[in-house]
């Protein structure tokens, strides 16, 4: 699997399921990747549709094949509230290098429950395409000029 760094552009989110009934939610977005988890800011009093507009860096080393976003609702008083999660494939990173902001559902009990705009640009580790080269019977024969 590819080595190096994946950067995750949260943009925003919309049509979001509202966990608050007396005032606009606190939203907040929780990226996971692996074993690795940041945490955006919270976008207080923006409701349904918060706007982040933040990059996160993760580093890829391991075969990870998704990022996971969960949106969170802020509370003071109580435990903050699930609203739902999107999972994110990482393959057309991984191909492409960069993916423009694009929105995934996210779900919640297996319902839609809102959209998050995302996007992801992924940069392989320097000389991991090499790798490979040489190593004919761990990866079937695979050379580079295979590319070409």
């Amino acid at each position: 699997m590819p080595r190096g760094t994946l950067e995750v552009l949260l943009v925003g989110a919309k049509g979001l399921e509202d966990t608050d009934f007396l005032s606009d939610m606190d939203p907040y977005a929780l990226i996971i990747c692996r074993t690795q988890e940041q945490k955006s800011s919270v976008a207080s009093g923006k409701g349904t549709t918060p706007e982040w507009n933040e990059t996160f860096s993760f580093t890829l080393s391991d075969s990870v094949e998704e990022i996971k976003i969960k949106i969170m609702d802020s509370d003071n008083f109580s435990e903050d509230d699930f609203v739902g999660e999107a999972i994110i494939p990482l393959g057309p990173a991984f191909v492409e290098g960069s993916i423009p902001p694009t929105a995934y559902n996210v779900v919640k009990d297996q319902e839609f429950r809102g959209e998050v705009k995302v996007g992801l640009t992924f940069t392989p580790e320097r000389g991991s395409e090499r790798e490979f080269e040489g190593e004919e019977g761990s990866y079937g024969g695979w050379k580079e000029s295979a590319m070409d």
